[in-house]
């Protein structure tokens, strides 16, 4: 899990990454999931049917938390990213991107979300909504005309009502581009920043 397990006031999903080893950002350190309590009941059970007494059950308890911290930690997934780009003009920055997510030190998977042909633009704005409603990064690659992007401005906007993270990159290196209105920061496009901002 990439992302917080807890909700904002406003009930959508938090933002924040979880601290290490756990479900929950720091500000939300404190909410307990139900996974966790279950965890910690069957624990304490178990370890007072083996210990009877406060001892045995608390014991228990931590380990039940313990047990399933671990395989939360092997279970965890790659946080899937969707690619934004402009697709007139920067359809080799994705090919990019999908060629470092095979890298095996690579901490994400990308959705792989283009169109190949001509489509209505309503089935696009669908199936693009859908993707992003399923990814866990909306990744913007940034260009020349980027910023200007029918496409592109659409996506971020429907990253913003999901509630989805967007990162934007520099496409092309030693090169300055203007970022992509309500897209967050532009960063420089490198291994160390697409694995620090993607992970």
């Amino acid at each position: 899990m990439q992302r917080c397990a807890a909700h904002t006031k406003s009930g959508r999903r938090c933002l924040n990454r979880p601290l290490p080893g756990g479900e929950h950002c720091l500000t939300h350190r404190g909410h307990v999931s139900g996974g966790e309590a279950i965890a910690v009941g069957l624990g304490a059970a178990v370890g007072h049917a083996l210990v009877p007494g406060l001892g045995g059950a608390l014991l228990g308890g931590f380990a039940g938390r313990a047990v399933r911290s671990l395989m939360a930690d092997s279970a965890r997934k790659k946080p899937r990213v969707f690619v934004s780009f402009d697709f007139d003009n920067d359809l080799a920055l994705k090919h990019f991107v999908l060629g470092q997510a095979k890298l095996p030190d690579s901490p994400f998977e990308v959705i792989d979300h283009s169109l190949h042909e001509a489509a209505p633009e309503h089935d696009w704005e669908r199936k693009a909504n859908a993707a992003i409603c399923r990814s866990d990064i909306v990744l913007v690659m940034v260009g020349a005309k980027t910023h200007k992007a029918h496409g592109v401005l659409k996506e971020v906007a429907m990253a913003r009502k999901a509630g989805v993270r967007i990162v934007q990159i520099i496409g092309y290196k030693g090169r300055k581009y203007t970022p992509v209105p309500n897209a967050g920061r532009l960063y420089a496009w490198n291994w160390t920043n697409l694995k620090k901002q993607l992970s």
